[in-house]
């Protein structure tokens, strides 16, 4: 029997609508209709349109007489959470503002985070290399943001940016419960790795609790390739030295190898080179 739908009637943007569908049941509203308020009056916790026959003020929609089971289909929304990794200069804190900047004009709420460590380009504001600039709020750990935000301002929030996420020690927990809990939608941007290629911080600690994770690369300062790593330019051996271009590069595998190389023999010239001038003559 031959399929009573053709495969050409339906959209590959929308799979689920057949584009010749009726205009009645499938049509979408003018783009200034898009970009209104979807509902008309908010009462209680719910925001309807107002219909045509009088609603009695109390009983239902009454938040004070609801069930146990009423009030748990008020609860928070499902949460997401997105993360964006890869290499220095690989545009995690631009793709991370682009996202936010999306949310933003989409109607929804947004904060933008990042530790108070960096104070590259002053607490105020996460600035990318580019020098796209945003406000945002710089805080010692995550724990604090919700005194600091208000728990007032921190409910009707819907979208959390997190920036330079490897100098939180609290990211974990945190992103649990802005997620799980308080149905938040939780971007994370920062380093899947140190100049030594290991563990930085928790960052990869919330993979397994991500909805998407995105892995950037940057261009290889030498050869001009993909970048997936860090390369240390100076002899400080400290995981945390928060620095740019004058203290890091990226660099393909091939180079972070021989860069490696370089660095540790330089390292050991230096060293020897400061043992024979404290040894006297």
């Amino acid at each position: 029997m031959k399929s009573l739908v053709s495969s050409s009637s339906f959209s590959i943007l929308s799979p689920y609508f057949p584009i010749s569908a009726s205009p009645s049941f499938f049509s979408l509203p003018s783009k200034s209709a898009q970009c209104g308020p979807m509902f008309t009056q908010v009462s209680n916790f719910f925001t309807f349109k107002t219909p045509t026959t009088s609603l009695p003020s109390k009983g239902f929609f009454s938040t004070q007489n609801r069930n146990p089971q009423t009030r748990a289909s008020l609860s928070p929304p499902s949460g997401e959470i997105h993360v964006i990794l890869g290499p220095m200069f690989a545009g995690k804190t631009t793709t991370l503002l682009r996202r936010i900047q999306s949310e933003s004009c989409n109607g929804r709420s947004v904060a933008i985070i990042k530790s108070n460590k960096d104070t590259r380009y002053g607490l105020d504001s996460i600035v990318t290399h580019d020098g796209i600039k945003l406000p945002c709020w710089a805080i010692p750990n995550l724990s604090s943001f919700k005194k600091k935000f208000g728990q007032g301002s921190y409910d009707k929030l819907d979208v959390i940016g997190i920036d330079e996420a490897q100098f939180f020690d609290d990211l974990y927990d945190f992103c649990c419960e802005a997620a799980d809990i308080d149905g938040k939608t939780v971007i994370v941007a920062g380093l899947d790795g140190d100049y030594l290629r290991r563990n930085f911080g928790s960052v990869l600690d919330i993979i397994p609790l991500a909805d998407s994770v995105t892995k950037l690369t940057a261009r290889c300062e030498i050869c001009g390739n993909r970048a997936f790593f860090t390369l240390r330019k100076t002899q400080e051996k400290e995981t945390e030295l928060i620095g740019g271009a004058d203290v890091y590069m990226p660099v393909c595998r091939q180079h972070y190898v021989s860069g490696q190389v370089v660095i540790e023999a330089a390292r050991t010239v230096v060293e020897s080179r400061k043992v024979e001038c404290r040894t006297p003559a």
